[in-house]
């Protein structure tokens, strides 16, 4: 299984558009089943300070955890540039799911970052911000990390994605999928 998700939960944010294009061009390119998670659907009791507890932990983290992550054998983040680097409800997220079953959830999966912006810089960043964090847990990152920059002028009225960012990301997904 192969899970991409929405690393920000901000209302009707743009890099949603790009995670659910890339979701849609993996399920095209694979037989695996591939889920999408949208951290905008997080509740928000779902994140307090007892989440470092496994006996405390909502049940919707668990539930999530089970259904998106532990079976996932790699995980696609699409993440926005914020203040220079990851959205922090992303990492708050790694951490709640690091309280239970860290091994299983993290350890030998193969993970690829896309950053977006507004800016010129892809959300380069908080992609190796990201890269560290999932070293660490013992995840392995794809090297060809896809920053997409200036992601205002690459969608248009309706919400369609242009061509070239189309094609740059059917690449990375090839690659991805092939690492």
């Amino acid at each position: 299984m192969i899970t991409v998700i929405n690393g920000t939960n901000r209302k009707g944010n743009k890099t949603q558009i790009f995670a659910k294009a890339v979701t849609e061009i993996l399920k095209s390119k694979t037989v695996k089943e591939v889920k999408y998670l949208d951290l905008e659907d997080l509740s928000g009791d779902m994140l307090h300070a007892l989440m470092y507890q496994a006996d405390q932990q909502s049940p919707q983290i668990t539930k999530i955890q089970n259904e998106y992550i532990l079976y996932a054998s790699k995980i696609v983040f699409v993440m926005p540039e914020y203040n220079g680097g990851m959205p922090g409800i992303l990492k708050l997220f790694i951490d709640a799911i690091s309280v239970r079953e860290y091994g299983k959830t993290f350890s030998g999966k193969k993970v690829g970052m896309i950053g977006t912006a507004s800016g010129r810089a892809g959300n380069l960043r908080g992609i190796d911000h990201l890269i560290g964090v999932c070293n660490h847990v013992g995840m392995i990152a794809y090297p060809k990390s896809l920053p997409i920059s200036s992601i205002g002028s690459l969608v248009d009225e309706g919400g369609k994605i242009n061509k070239e960012t189309n094609e740059a990301m059917a690449k990375f997904v090839d690659g991805f999928l092939a690492f």
